[in-house]
């Protein structure tokens, strides 16, 4: 199954810590969605979409990417990093995917170190995150998506 996850990664690149370790020997292609690189997902099986939080949702660039960039009907998932973990994170992104067609196959999330807006004050929160047992766990995950499909 060829599959290939979405992502923008800034400030400290825990969501890219947290893809290169899901991508480890599975031939996964990471695409930034900041290249100006031409992107065909109608190539690929499944489709990841992974961003830090943002003021509770996905980096809005990486929203537009998918409404521009999915085509109908994919099998999909999503990856993020947050400063604190709660419910709700990938609504958006849900709806944006959900509008196209597409088939949702679960999410991973983990904690990540953010010193975003207010955190800076105090020299950030979730520090040492994502750490190896997260890292772990992502893997897991990538791999009970590709090996169901």
């Amino acid at each position: 199954m060829k599959t290939a996850i979405c992502y923008y990664s800034r400030h400290h690149g825990n969501t890219l810590k947290v893809l290169k370790a899901m991508a480890e020997g599975t031939g996964i292609d990471l695409i930034d969605v900041t290249s100006r690189v031409a992107v065909h997902l109608e190539d690929y099986d499944c489709i990841g979409f992974a961003s830090g939080i943002y003021y509770s949702e996905f980096q809005e660039t990486v929203l537009n990417f998918a409404r521009q960039y999915l085509p109908q009907g994919k099998d999909v998932f999503f990856v993020y990093t947050c400063g604190s973990m709660r419910r709700g994170y990938t609504k958006t992104i849900a709806e944006t995917v959900t509008a196209k067609g597409a088939n949702i196959l679960g999410e991973y999330g983990c904690r990540g170190f953010d010193t975003f807006g207010p955190f800076k004050l105090i020299g950030g929160i979730a520090k040492g995150h994502p750490n190896a047992d997260e890292l772990e766990k992502a893997r897991a995950f990538c791999r009970s998506i590709c090996r169901d499909r």
